[in-house]
């Protein structure tokens, strides 16, 4: 079957529910064959499907930095980093409250919490709860949460709390994440995320590309997402930060980037797949290409790298033909 055939009969999969299988997900990633525009405009009709023309801007607010127990070895705030970073414990709750008022008026759809450290204590699962409770009574936005491990309880607390959704990102393989941190396991992640899924959060959890996986493994990554039934899929591309264990690993090209967002929107067809941290620096000219099809974005920067600011992003969007979501008000 000729390459712009074979990718018809993978968006009318797509579209009618089907799973890729991985030699075809593998196809995707690496085949010279498949030709970069075609496969773009492919996902891009599974995308307009289920999402339009609408993109999705995040933003991120580091409510904790550093002092991680951890030793992901990718990550500046791991304990074996040597990366120069500005380390905070819990930022007070009214800079807290000002990151939500700031996103949603910057126009993001969703606003995202991000804490350090191996799994929450009870107390700030309460100061948590509290302030998640805070912001949804003052502003129409989702809410986003990324603090760790939890447990059932924990769970069930945030989802009570209204909590909208829990981040804890796969990152890699199962048999490669021995490779990335040695301190806790690929299981332990993905019992978070069935723990979050039980108590009725929607689970938002990515990857991150260029950390010396082979293609397969993203493949696997994008087909375990399928099986949480991950409604926000980040797709993170490596971005070295001076002083972390992990050096620069590949160099990932614009199109492989491209490809890896296709290939989760394949794989993924209604989730909210997000060009996600390392988008800026990984797609340089060919950003705006991501659009096709990743349906969200973040703004404003990420844990310990910049990104571009909310007015910026939001002039790529409407640039490329596309609009930015926003939740209607009550």
């Amino acid at each position: 079957m000729s390459g712009h055939a074979w990718l018809d009969s993978m968006a009318e999969a797509a579209l009618a529910g089907q799973l890729p299988d991985a030699q075809s997900g593998l196809r995707l990633l690496t085949d010279p064959g498949i030709e970069l525009l075609p496969l773009l405009q492919a996902a891009f009709r599974v995308r307009f499907h289920h999402f339009g023309r609408g993109v999705r801007i995040h933003i991120l607010n580091n409510v904790q930095n550093g002092y991680c127990s951890e030793d992901c070895n990718y990550c500046a705030q791991a304990k074996n980093s040597k990366a120069p970073i500005e380390k905070y414990s819990i930022k007070s709750d009214e800079e807290i409250l000002e990151g939500a008022r700031k996103a949603y008026e910057s126009g993001a759809y969703r606003y995202c919490m991000v804490s350090s450290g191996r799994s929450p204590h009870a107390e700030r699962i309460d100061h948590m709860s509290k302030l998640i409770r805070e912001i949804k009574s003052r502003w129409p936005v989702e809410v986003c949460l990324s603090a760790g491990f939890l447990d059932a309880n924990k769970a069930r607390e945030l989802k009570e709390a209204g909590l909208d959704r829990y981040n804890h990102n796969l990152n890699t393989a199962d048999g490669y994440y021995g490779s990335i941190c040695t301190t806790h396991s690929y299981g332990d992640r993905l019992n978070t995320l069935q723990e979050a899924r039980r108590a009725g959060l929607e689970v938002c959890s990515g990857i991150i590309i260029g950390m010396g996986e082979k293609p397969e493994e993203i493949v696997e990554v994008a087909t375990t997402l399928r099986s949480l039934q991950a409604r926000s899929i980040p797709v993170n591309f490596y971005v070295h930060v001076e002083g972390a264990q992990l050096g620069a690993v590949d160099q990932l090209t614009p199109a492989y980037a491209l490809r890896a967002l296709a290939l989760f929107r394949f794989f993924n067809p209604d989730a909210e797949v997000r060009a996600a941290g390392g988008r800026e620096s990984n797609l340089r000219g060919m950003e705006s290409m991501a659009l096709y099809p990743a349906n969200s974005l973040f703004a404003e920067g990420y844990l310990n790298t910049t990104g571009h600011m909310a007015e910026k992003t939001v002039k790529m969007v409407e640039d490329a033909g596309f609009f930015v979501e926003k939740i209607e008000e009550e």
